[in-house]
């Protein structure tokens, strides 16, 4: 009887646990939340004296640096168009006023504001940078190494564009040359039409372009600035007047000096400067003027041109190359430079006879 009993204990199911177990987490105590505030506020209350001195430094490093900054390039600003004021004032003849162009001292003032500009940002930029990295306790010391080394290597495989930059600003600073100058520059001449901080482009005389590397020039040759020098040599017989040579000369550079549009070009006195050379069958006169940069090819060849027609109406003969001698007198007998004639010229001479070709035999019958 007591069987069935002992079998429904044994299969009866054990109990489940209850949903409210399996899946819900342990909430924390108000107590557990409480104790992570403090923590928190705690370590709040220890630190932000440190975060708000950082805070404050970099805040004042980066105020001085971008007043710095604004300043410096307003200082350079005014420093340029001062020198090209002083540039501009400097010479109030008609000379140098014809010497200063306004657009390429505009040209000119704003390459190198834009240079020094630019180098005066890196430098406060760049420091200002390195000293907010050392305010949060960065170690400077790898950096600044691997820079250097950098710099170093770039420096060394980029030498040759280092070169040539630094000789463009030198050349733009010094006003060696700039747009619309013909200058020769050694490897090349011609007129300038752009200048840049590593390369000049230069157009020459038959209208190709050159592009000479700044750092190549070793020199420059500048034919706009200042004057040019117009000279003509005049070579006449040595038996010649000098005294109406040097009137005849005077009276065309003044004639010259007066009229349109040589009284522009000509900034001196076409001036009759002497004997250059004496020989023995000629005299080299020495003609020459100060003309407008640039047009001393032009003012020559008028100059020529109106010399000859002077001398010409003068009487006085120009000479040009070497004197070549006289003929000699033709002889009387118009043969004696005649060969004698030959022996083999006659055919009935024995010579002739001789020199004849034996007749072959008849043949026999």
């Amino acid at each position: 009887m007591s069987l069935p009993v002992v079998l429904l204990a044994a299969v009866s199911p054990s109990p489940s646990p209850s949903p409210s177990e399996t899946t819900t987490p342990a909430v924390p105590s108000l107590q557990d939340a409480q104790e992570s505030a403090t923590n928190a506020a705690g370590w709040v209350e220890q630190n932000w004296s440190t975060w708000l001195a950082i805070g404050l430094r970099v805040l004042l490093i980066l105020v001085i640096a971008a007043v710095l900054r604004v300043a410096v390039r307003r200082a350079i600003t005014k420093l340029i168009d001062r020198m090209n004021r002083s540039v501009g004032t400097a010479d109030g003849t008609a000379l140098g006023g014809l010497l200063v162009n306004v657009e390429r001292r505009r040209q000119r003032s704003q390459a190198i504001g834009s240079v020094l500009r630019s180098v005066a940002s890196f430098l406060i930029l760049g420091t200002a940078a390195l000293m907010v990295l050392g305010t949060f306790q960065i170690n400077l010391a790898p950096l600044l190494a691997s820079a250097g080394v950098a710099g170093v290597a770039i420096g060394f495989g980029a030498r040759n564009l280092v070169t040539d930059f630094l000789s463009g600003v030198f050349m733009i600073l010094e006003d060696q040359y700039g747009v619309g100058d013909t200058i020769d520059a050694g490897v090349a001449s011609g007129e300038v039409i752009e200048v840049g901080l590593r390369v000049t482009k230069l157009r020459g005389d038959n209208g190709e372009i050159w592009y000479v590397r700044n750092g190549e020039v070793k020199r420059i040759g500048n034919l706009s600035q200042g004057w040019a020098t117009a000279g003509v040599d005049v070579t006449v017989r040595s038996d010649e007047d000098l005294d109406k040579v040097r009137r005849t000369l005077g009276e065309v550079g003044e004639r010259m000096s007066k009229e349109e549009p040589w009284n522009e070009l000509l900034w001196g006195p076409i001036e009759v400067l002497g004997l250059d050379s004496v020989l023995l069958d000629s005299m080299v006169v020495r003609v020459s003027a100060k003309t407008m940069p640039g047009k001393a090819l032009t003012v020559e060849r008028e100059l020529r041109w109106r010399i000859k027609h002077a001398f010409d109406a003068a009487d006085i003969p120009i000479v040009g190359g070497p004197v070549l001698p006289a003929d000699p007198a033709a002889d009387a007998d118009p043969t004696a430079g005649m060969a004698p004639p030959s022996a083999y010229s006659n055919t009935g001479s024995p010579q002739a006879q001789a020199a004849t070709p034996l007749t072959p035999p008849a043949p026999t019958k």
